[in-house]
C-alpha cells in the first residue's frame, strides 16, 4: 500500500467560515439557490411536455391513427403554446408527421 503526502492530497472541503465541513445556516430572507426558482420549475415542465409530446409520438409512430395523430398534433400544439417545448422540438415532431398526409392541424 503506497501513502500519498498530505501535500498531494485533496484539501478537505470548507465553507466560508473556514470550519471543514459545517453546514452553512442561511435564514429565511437570504436566497438560497444559484439560480432563479423559475429554473427548476421551467425544466420540470419541459421534462413533463417532452415526456407527454414523446409518448404521444410514440403512439402514433406504433398505431398510425388519424386519432393518435390528431392527439400528437393538439398536445404539440399546446405546449408549444405554453411554451413548454422549444421551436426546434416543434419542428421535429412537424418533420416526423411530414412523412404522412396532413390532417389539417396546423402546429
Amino acid at each position: 500500500m503506497k501513502v500519498v503526502p498530505r501535500s498531494y492530497s485533496s484539501p478537505a472541503p470548507t465553507t466560508t467560515e473556514g470550519n471543514t465541513m459545517q453546514a452553512q445556516r442561511h435564514s429565511g430572507s437570504e436566497l438560497k439557490a444559484n439560480t432563479p426558482p423559475n429554473d427548476d420549475t421551467r425544466s420540470a415542465r419541459h421534462l413533463m411536455a417532452i415526456r407527454i409530446v414523446g409518448t404521444a409520438l410514440f403512439d402514433y409512430q406504433v398505431r398510425k391513427t388519424d386519432d393518435a395523430r390528431i392527439r400528437l398534433e393538439c398536445l404539440t400544439s399546446f405546449a408549444k403554446e405554453l411554451g413548454d417545448i422549444s421551436a426546434h422540438e416543434v419542428a421535429v415532431v412537424a418533420q416526423l408527421l411530414a412523412g404522412r398526409g396532413s390532417s389539417g392541424v396546423a402546429i
